[in-house]
């Protein structure tokens, strides 16, 4: 199966009403964007733009998918014979993936011919606003976890090709491994995971199952301490392993308390290097909670690959500039309550005061940095504030990613999602939030569109 049918009809038949009217290869400016972040997100993460370009390339009407259209009866042959020659020929730029985005950040600019770019809107949507849920709610995990490492382990309760996208998002913003094998095998993002209750059942002692997983895997297991009584099963693997015992895991009862407790046994019988990792519908509100206690690591599933409660970030994809019958381009736009957007292609920068981040700055139309540095330093002088401009620069947010239809990035799956996951490491750093701050807060930088608003940010 190709990517072509992973669309929506009225892609199809707005291609076919376009052609008869003859308005189908009129250049055109599609962006994607959010209008808001959900309650208390103080920014998002971009993820599965590598993806996407994988389904551009992709996006062709084969035999099968053509036979399936022609017996539904809802397009004409001239319509059908267009599909079938169809290749994206057009241009596309966006932010780099892994980059973190607020609202009307143009995370993806597609420009093309109407029946060019038009029938991409849902294959694109559907894999930015999936990843980019994920990963904006695991990028919140990471940083509630403080540097200790986190296990991708939700690949159960997704479809099964979700999963697989779900721990590449994951890999981004930061978790150390997945459970996954298909995610390690296509994207070499490193594979985790030892035995599960069913293990320990399984013997007909806590004892023997230990020993069993210990002989199949070595000393640097981690074996599941809370099939039955928890400092029992603590002593039994130490005495087992010995000192060189790898980790031990909590998946159940009071963590925090549980977490301390086993701290305190496994030194006390000498296993000080022994990991404690916690599992059990965690979240970063709940790792949050655990900040303090001795704990070396996370396995988190549900609410991560579920999006932390919001599974999509509300991308749209919306037509903003188109040709018209003068030959040039005009900004288009609806007009519509509370759905308005803003006519014109966008550039769009990170603005930085030394290496931190101020603003997310949005151009609209053709206009000019130096108009925009020309606004904002009259603003600045005429309220007597001035900061260093030698240390305030404007960081490009847009990179060409396919022009005239063939992609600029010769990277490979796995090496694009380890660059997605140096820009994001980059891009948090950035924003300099201290952890204890907690998850939830206002937005982290403001959207602002020319020097007025700019000046405003750095008084």
């Amino acid at each position: 199966m190709t990517s072509a049918l992973l669309t929506d009809l009225y892609e199809l038949t707005m291609v076919q009403a376009a052609r008869r009217a003859g308005t189908a290869s009129r250049r055109c400016v599609f962006e994607v964007f959010t209008r808001s972040l959900p309650e208390g997100r103080r920014y998002g993460v971009l993820a599965g733009t590598g993806r996407v370009l994988d389904a551009i390339a992709d996006f062709r009407f084969d035999d099968a998918d053509l036979r399936y259209l022609r017996g539904a009866g809802v397009l004409d042959e001239d319509t059908l014979e267009h599909l079938a020659r169809y290749r994206f020929s057009g241009d596309v730029h966006g932010y780099e993936e892994g980059e973190l985005f607020f609202p009307s950040s143009p995370v993806l600019r597609v420009e093309g011919t109407f029946e060019d770019a038009v029938i991409l809107e849902t294959v694109v949507l559907s894999i930015l606003n999936h990843d980019s849920g994920i990963a904006s709610a695991g990028s919140r995990m990471i940083t509630a976890a403080r540097g200790r490492p986190c296990i991708e382990m939700g690949g159960r309760r997704v479809h099964e090709d979700a999963a697989i996208a779900a721990a590449r998002a994951a890999y981004v913003v930061g978790f150390a491994s997945t459970s996954n094998l298909a995610a390690g095998a296509h994207y070499r993002i490193p594979v985790a995971g030892t035995a599960a209750h069913s293990f320990t059942l399984l013997f007909d002692s806590e004892e023997e199952a230990f020993r069993a997983q210990l002989v199949s895997q070595g000393t640097g297991t981690t074996v599941l301490v809370d099939t039955y009584d928890v400092e029992t099963a603590i002593r039994t693997a130490v005495d087992l392993a010995g000192p060189e015992l790898g980790a031990v895991r909590l998946d159940s009862g009071d963590l925090a308390e549980q977490a301390g407790e086993v701290r305190r046994l496994l030194d006390s019988l000498g296993a000080t290097t022994t990991r404690v990792t916690a599992t059990g519908d965690l979240d970063e509100y709940r790792v949050e909670e655990l900040a303090s206690s001795p704990l070396d690591g996370y396995g988190i599933g549900t609410r991560l690959v579920t999006g932390g409660g919001h599974p999509a970030p509300g991308f749209v994809y919306k037509l903003v500039e188109r040709e018209g019958a003068d030959g040039a381009m005009h900004p288009v736009g609806k007009q519509s309550l509370d759905k308005a957007t803003l006519g014109a292609g966008k550039r769009a920068f990170r603005m930085l005061v030394g290496d931190r981040a101020h603003a997310e700055l949005v151009l609209p139309g053709e206009a000019e940095i130096a108009e925009f540095e020309r606004e904002l330093t009259a603003e600045l002088l005429a309220a007597e504030a001035n900061p260093d401009w030698s240390r305030t620069n404007l960081r490009p947010l847009q990179v060409p990613m396919i022009l005239g239809g063939e992609p600029t990035d010769p990277l490979r799956p796995p090496e694009r999602v380890e660059k997605a996951r140096q820009r994001h490491a980059d891009s948090i750093r950035e924003l300099d939030l201290p952890a204890d701050d907690g998850p939830d807060g206002p937005i982290a930088i403001p959207t602002v569109t020319d020097g007025v608003e700019a000046a405003r940010v750095l008084r």
